[in-house]
Order: C-alpha cells, then sequence, then structure tokens
C-alpha cells in the first residue's frame, strides 16, 4: 500500500477510534462537567424556579416532570408531579427514565440527589444566587436542551433589562429597607439572597444585609432599632397580606410615618427567574416612592 494512502488510513482510524466528544457539555455550579451525547429530551425538574428557568430556555416541551408548586408557566400546572423538592419520589424518577436531571443544589437532599447520579442519571445542579445568575443558567440549560437559539435571546433580553434597571436606579440615595417575608416567626431576607441583591439595584439598603443565613429569623425590636424607611412584604401569594399593617402600631417608624409600607408578591422576588426582574422593578418603584415622602 501506497505511504499516501496508508496514512490516510491511519488517519481514519485514529479518528473513528478516538472517544466521541459530547454534543452538549456545561458546567454546573457544583463544579462539575454535565456532558450529554445528545440534547436532552426527558427533562425532571426538582424545583419551581428552575421549572421556569427550563421553560424560559425553551425547553419546556422536554419537561416530563416537576416537583410541586411549579405552577409557572402555566403549562406546567399540568405536567407529572414527583414529590416536593425537599422529599423525592425516587422510585417515580426512576421509572420516567429522564435523560436529564435538574436539581436545586442547596435546596434537593443530597442524598437523593447522589443516589441518582449513582443509578447512572445524568444531574445537572443549580444555585442561582442573584440576578447576574439567572441568564447564564438559562443558557446553560438552552445548550442541553438542544434550544440555544431560544435561550440565548432569552438571555440577552434579561441582561438588557437589567441592565437598564441597574442605570436608572442604583446610583440614587439610599433607602433603608427592611423585606419581610413573613410575620409569625417574623423572617427577613440576609445579604446573601436574591432580595438582597434587588434592594442594592434599586438603590436601596437592605437593613438586615449583614445576616449570612437564609431566611434568617429577627425580632420586631430589632426592626425598630434599625428604623427602616420602607418595609415591603411578601407573604405567601398574590394577595398583600393583613399582617403588614401590624407595623401601624409603631407610628414613630420612619416607613409607617411616610407610609411606605408595601407588596410584591413573593414569587417576584423568591424565585431566580426571569420574572425576578418584574420584582425588581416594582421594587424599584416602591423605593422611588419612599424618597418622594
Amino acid at each position: 500500500m501506497p505511504a499516501a494512502r496508508l496514512q490516510i488510513w491511519f488517519g481514519l482510524f485514529l479518528l473513528l477510534a478516538a472517544p466521541a466528544g459530547w454534543a452538549a457539555e456545561v458546567q454546573d455550579d457544583s463544579g462539575q462537567t454535565v456532558g450529554l451525547e445528545q440534547a436532552a429530551e426527558r427533562i425532571i425538574s426538582l424545583a419551581p424556579s428552575l421549572t421556569e428557568l427550563l421553560f424560559a430556555a425553551g425547553a419546556g416541551d422536554k419537561v416530563i416532570a416537576v416537583v410541586e408548586y411549579s405552577d409557572y408557566p402555566k403549562q406546567a400546572r399540568s405536567l407529572p408531579r414527583i414529590g416536593r423538592h425537599d422529599l423525592l419520589d425516587m422510585e417515580r424518577i426512576v421509572q420516567l427514565q429522564p435523560d436529564l436531571i435538574v436539581a436545586w443544589q442547596s435546596g434537593n437532599p443530597r442524598a437523593s440527589i447522589r443516589r441518582l447520579q449513582e443509578l447512572g442519571m445524568t444531574v445537572y445542579s443549580a444555585e442561582p444566587k442573584s440576578l447576574d445568575s439567572i441568564p447564564s443558567h438559562i443558557e446553560r440549560l438552552g445548550i442541553l436542551a438542544g434550544s440555544s437559539a431560544i435561550a440565548d435571546q432569552a438571555s440577552d433580553n434579561f441582561r438588557g433589562s437589567l441592565a437598564a434597571l441597574r442605570s436608572d436606579y442604583s446610583h440614587k440615595s439610599p433607602v433603608r429597607t427592611f423585606y419581610q417575608v413573613w410575620n409569625l416567626p417574623l423572617i427577613t431576607a440576609g445579604g446573601n439572597e436574591l432580595i438582597n441583591d434587588i434592594i442594592s439595584l434599586c438603590g436601596g439598603e437592605n437593613i438586615f444585609a449583614e445576616l449570612s443565613m437564609v431566611a434568617p429569623k429577627v425580632s420586631t425590636e430589632a426592626v425598630i432599632t434599625r428604623n427602616p424607611q420602607a418595609i415591603v412584604a411578601s407573604g405567601m401569594d398574590i394577595e398583600r397580606p393583613e399582617w403588614l399593617d401590624d407595623w401601624l402600631r409603631w407610628p414613630n417608624l420612619d416607613a409607617v410615618s411616610a407610609g411606605n409600607l408595601f407588596f410584591i408578591p413573593p414569587d417576584y422576588l423568591q424565585r431566580h427567574t426571569p420574572r425576578a426582574l418584574e420584582g425588581a422593578r416594582q421594587m424599584c418603584q416602591f423605593l422611588d416612592q419612599a424618597r418622594s415622602h
């Protein structure tokens, strides 16, 4: 065999013998490389916020099961449930044979996620902590689902809207802000949460920003001592919680005397999804009202 032909055949042999690369490959928030031989077609989401991110990334038609409270967009409401984010139906997950599981790194049981990986399932672990992290997850999920064209457009739109809000509000005079998640016990947001990021974006100052734990409990006395200029509440649903008006018992609070008691639906502030931009818009508008008062 002529040397030139031998060289060609040898090159083809090396090409065919080499291990194939992943068709889709990203790094998740656990630092692991997540690779798929082909784009995912059967995806399970293990948190309501991750369900929203998958739909935003154009992968909604590939989601075959979700956890409870996955209620947005409306198409997600009819999908099969495989338990709660903190109590997964492992047998059902295995029966569904997903080719990709999107997990909440700090919210799902670690032992359950580890067991799914031991069973050979591909798991993408997400831990979005800020507004800036949301478009990155949309892009990565788009890569894994083969829907990058939609995901990239969605992430570009998000970054553009976020930049506009930051330009409009972040430089404004600070407003001492108390964010109230719940009343009994009194729960707020610390400095490592999405809500703190939104308050800062709007030029506000979270009066409990120094607290590093998630959803810390605080006392009424601590709130009164820090004397917020605005109080923003969420509650559990789209209705304004009645307990927000409990603060009227302390008329000397700056927020109360100025009439700065505000409500924003929790899904706009407590889920790391594109809807957080709507929560940010409302927060910025309310803090602007507090400035004018």
